[in-house]
């Protein structure tokens, strides 16, 4: 790749310094915030992760906390961020920082490579901002940028090519304000150089320096490879009621949301005969069936197509599989995957009029 790549710093720095959004953890960038910021921003936008930060930092404020912290607490904390894993990594890695760095998160990139859950991205945008090193912080919002930036056809999909784009920036990133200008990167794929629709040319400090604006390629780049196409899964969710408390479970230990609580599901969507059927092999006796809303989430891989039915049970039937939880245990305690969203607001705002 010929393009220079270094004649972009300084314009891309005064830009940041004028343009960069005030968020929580840039306002106080230890390692520690930068860490729990970049792993919530994985999957997740900017406006959604404000909140969740502020609330994470106030419950588990330092590496020692999130190392001792209860799982049930850490994943209700993180409940509707999805990508649970990541949060389970990273109490994981704390636990290796406790042990290892003294509770201290090491600036070495390497070090932090080492880290159950940091990737290549995550060490560079640790050790650039809250230490500055001078190490590229490569995302997709990045490699848009210079994607685009160089008229680059290459797929940004492949890993190669990713691993290409850090050592480019190794030899041409400013060695001034590194953790700025990764984040300048950043800023400018998240708002100017947008990943759906048209970029914003007119608003961009780089577009003079840009092939795909000079070419008219912003359309054509970035070249990404087209992701498998998502296995479907249907499911019938049941909302079990009884004395005003609703029926959990948790799900096995490995793969899809393990470890985490949802309500009974049956693979398929049944019919209400089906259901009754069903409940009344389980032991149950009912009061009423009633067909809910139907509702979809999407995976990284796979989609849930779900079907609902909240039974009103006469009585309790002693399972060890299930307990029964208060709306109010729902809201504070359990952690409930947003794949049961649609349920569970069934449940919290009473939308089955019972």
């Amino acid at each position: 790749m010929e393009y220079q790549f270094e004649k972009i710093n300084d314009i891309l720095l005064d830009w940041f310094e004028l343009n960069a959004r005030i968020l929580p953890w840039r306002s106080n960038p230890i390692p520690y915030y930068v860490w729990v910021s970049e792993i919530m921003l994985q999957q997740t936008r900017v406006e959604a992760v404000k909140g969740y930060f502020e609330r994470f930092i106030k419950e588990i404020p330092t590496i020692k906390a999130l190392a001792e912290c209860e799982d049930e607490k850490l994943l209700k904390l993180w409940e509707g961020l999805g990508y649970y894993n990541r949060v389970k990594n990273m109490k994981q890695a704390a636990c290796q920082v406790m042990e290892q760095y003294q509770g201290e998160l090491p600036k070495e990139y390497e070090k932090l490579l080492s880290l159950k859950g940091i990737g290549s991205y995550t060490a560079g945008a640790i050790a650039s901002i809250a230490y500055g090193k001078r190490v590229p912080a490569v995302d997709g919002n990045v490699l848009r940028v210079l994607s685009r930036l160089s008229g680059s056809y290459e797929d940004i999909a492949k890993a190669s090519v990713k691993k290409n784009m850090e050592g480019i920036l190794r030899k041409t990133m400013p060695y001034d304000k590194p953790g700025d200008f990764n984040q300048a990167l950043m800023e400018l794929g998240a708002m100017i150089c947008i990943p759906n629709g048209a970029p914003l040319c007119d608003q961009c400090p780089l577009s003079h320096l840009c092939v795909a604006y000079k070419k008219e390629l912003t359309k054509e780049l970035p070249v990404k490879a087209s992701k498998k196409q998502r296995k479907i899964e249907e499911k019938t969710v049941l909302l079990l009621e009884y004395d005003g408390k609703y029926a959990i479970c948790k799900r096995k230990e490995k793969g899809l949301l393990n470890g985490l609580w949802e309500f009974p599901n049956i693979e398929g969507k049944k019919s209400v005969l089906k259901i009754e059927d069903y409940i009344k092999k389980q032991g149950y006796k009912y009061e009423i069936v009633v067909p809910l809303k139907e509702a979809k989430h999407i995976f990284t891989h796979k989609e849930w197509h779900m079907l609902g039915y909240y039974v009103k049970l006469k009585q309790m039937v002693e399972q060890q599989e299930y307990i029964f939880a208060s709306k109010e245990d729902l809201q504070s305690q359990y952690s409930i995957p947003t794949a049961f969203k649609a349920y569970k607001s069934v449940i919290l705002e009473e939308e089955n009029g019972v």
